[in-house]
């Protein structure tokens, strides 16, 4: 079997067992370290995004796997590396026609990765850190509202975001500030 070398880099998209993502990854990852593999074969990639579950009154940040049973890899293809990926324990074979993987387009890879965190322009629970929870209170140190205390409603880490409730005038108000305008009391 002969696949055409290209000589750019592109994203493919490769199929795992459903479950197997994490470890497809990992195993990959040692593969082409072992292998000297890191001229052809660049990043390896688990979709995933972040959603906040209420459990018993609490609200919990839980990653899911946004393709279960696919994974990304950039990569350039050639024999050897589509033999790496391919041979790879828990893959079963790359999205495509037949024997030549077909790449996402830029447009797909863009707002795949930006989705799921990847992208530095879009903030995450791993990339935006804040150390409050729903119901603590806080001191706003920034914006229209600063140096009003107010009590944490909502979190959304997606957005680097947080919901909070200030007395304003003996009435409650809900406003929105991002988590670098916050501090804990």
């Amino acid at each position: 079997m002969s696949i055409n070398a290209e000589t750019e880099k592109r994203w493919y998209v490769i199929h795992t067992y459903s479950g197997y993502e994490n470890k497809v990854k990992v195993n990959l990852e040692r593969k082409v370290h072992s292998m000297g593999m890191e001229s052809e074969i660049f990043k390896i990639v688990v979709p995933l995004e972040n959603e906040i579950e209420k459990k018993n009154g609490k609200e919990k940040v839980v990653s899911h796997k946004v393709f279960p049973g696919y994974v990304l890899v950039e990569m350039i293809v050639s024999d050897r590396s589509w033999y790496v990926v391919r041979n790879t324990p828990g893959v079963t074979g790359f999205v495509g026609s037949g024997t030549k993987p077909i790449p996402l387009t830029e447009g797909e890879v863009k707002k795949i990765l930006s989705a799921c965190g990847e992208d530095a322009a879009a903030p995450t629970a791993a990339k935006a850190n804040i150390d409050v929870e729903v119901g603590e209170s806080v001191h706003i140190n920034s914006g229209a509202f600063e140096n009003f205390a107010a009590t944490v409603s909502e979190i959304d880490y997606n957005k680097a975001k947080v919901k909070l409730i200030v007395d304003m005038f003996g009435r409650e108000t809900t406003v929105e500030v991002g988590f670098d305008q916050i501090e804990k009391i």
